[in-house]
């Protein structure tokens, strides 16, 4: 089969995070008395909360007299969860959204690379540098990047906006008006929060050129610091200008369980008027069958009081690991930052290593594994993320480690 635009085939290498896995691997069937220490991808160890697993069982158990059971799933979601999240989510941090503008999906990686679809094909993107790769690659699949300069890591349709130590990791508005404007706070892989001030910059900034944000909140839950936004709903005019996306992932282990949901109000509508609500709905329910009903019935339990409980020992947990490794890498003299709203911790590469030369450092010597900053964009050049979503103890055996390099 030959493809009317070549150009989605050019993609960099492989998704960055298979590469981690292979040279992964490779380096264990050589040396496979070593033991590992995998602060590289943000996938939870902690055991799903037992609010949720009780869901999930009382779920199961309902199939042998309840309908509701049995046969497809709304495509847009159960009334259940939709309600609840738009309740204690949005309504109660004062954000106008109706359960009937929340989808709900597996998840919000696919979301977010999926949400593309709606948009025009000619589209300019807008993405932090460094930015989480899905944002990236999935407008190239879509033949929406233009071409690639292996030299400068850019594709001449995508604007690039630099968060460097300079700027606080926070982007500045660009010159060049974009259409799409990728956002994550906290993000991901830099760490990095903002405030609402900031975030209420940038919403008046797209219902001025006309643009939408689409702002990925997977770690809202980790926000410790008064006056950052949880949503980007709390800003005033975001309902015109913004679709949002959310996870149950990282908040409530859901990583292999599966579920998310993407916000898109119904005042949202491009240029020549048409709303993206009901577009959204149209790809959603043509695509997508729905989360399962036991799965959903586990989301809900999220937001009942053992399960509000559980989820914040959780987080408190890999807060714990995130302090620890920030404070320890601070004390070997590594510039840092991160590891304070969120779960990743984003460090300098020391002696001028390039990302993936410190990668092979790391696991040669020391065993641990992270992720070359250089895999989310030209600027996470010479910058490292570890996660800390392992063990306490195996936290305090890398920073041991590393501290012996």
């Amino acid at each position: 089969m030959v493809a009317a635009n070549q150009d989605y085939l050019k993609l960099p290498g492989s998704y960055l995070f298979s590469t981690v896995a292979k040279k992964t691997k490779a380096y264990t069937d050589a040396h496979p008395g070593a033991r590992i220490i995998r602060l590289g991808i943000g996938d939870v160890t902690l055991p799903l909360p037992q609010a949720v697993i009780e869901a999930l069982h009382r779920a199961v158990d309902e199939q042998a007299d309840a309908a509701t059971f049995r046969g497809y799933a709304p495509d847009l979601g159960y009334d259940f969860l939709r309600e609840t999240i738009a309740e204690q989510d949005f309504r109660a941090r004062g954000c106008d959204i109706a359960a009937d503008e929340i989808f709900i999906s597996d998840g919000a990686k696919s979301d977010c690379a999926n949400i593309q679809e709606i948009f025009e094909k000619d589209a300019r993107i807008a993405v932090c540098d460094p930015v989480y790769p899905v944002y990236v690659d999935s407008n190239v699949m879509a033949g929406r990047a233009g071409t690639y300069d292996a030299g400068t890591q850019i594709w001449s349709r995508v604007l690039y906006m630099p968060c460097t130590r300079e700027n606080g990791f926070a982007p500045q508005l660009p010159d060049e008006a974009p259409d799409l404007i990728y956002l994550c706070f906290p993000n991901n892989p830099t760490g990095a929060a903002v405030t609402k001030d900031f975030l209420q910059e940038w919403v008046d900034y797209a219902n001025r050129i006309g643009a939408v944000i689409l702002y990925d909140a997977a770690y809202e839950a980790y926000i410790s610091e008064e006056g950052i936004p949880h949503s980007i709903y709390e800003c005033e005019g975001a309902r015109t200008c913004a679709i949002e996306m959310r996870s149950f992932s990282k908040n409530a282990g859901f990583t292999g369980l599966r579920l998310g949901a993407t916000v898109i109000p119904r005042d949202l509508k491009d240029k020549n008027g048409q709303a993206f609500h009901p577009l959204w709905a149209r790809r959603h329910g043509t695509k997508y069958n729905g989360a399962p009903y036991i799965v959903q019935r586990a989301g809900e339990a999220c937001y009942s009081p053992e399960g509000k409980k559980q989820i914040a020992d959780m987080i408190g947990h890999y807060m714990k690991n995130a302090h620890y490794i920030r404070d320890s890498l601070k004390s070997f003299g590594y510039e840092v930052s991160g590891g304070v709203n969120s779960p990743y911790i984003w460090l300098r590469t020391p002696e001028n290593m390039t990302s993936w030369e410190f990668f092979d450092h790391l696991l040669e010597k020391a065993n641990v594994i992270g992720t070359p900053g250089s895999g989310f964009g030209p600027a996470g050049e010479h910058y490292f993320r570890l996660t800390a979503f392992g063990t306490y103890e195996n936290s305090v055996e890398a920073m041991e480690r590393i501290r012996k390099l």
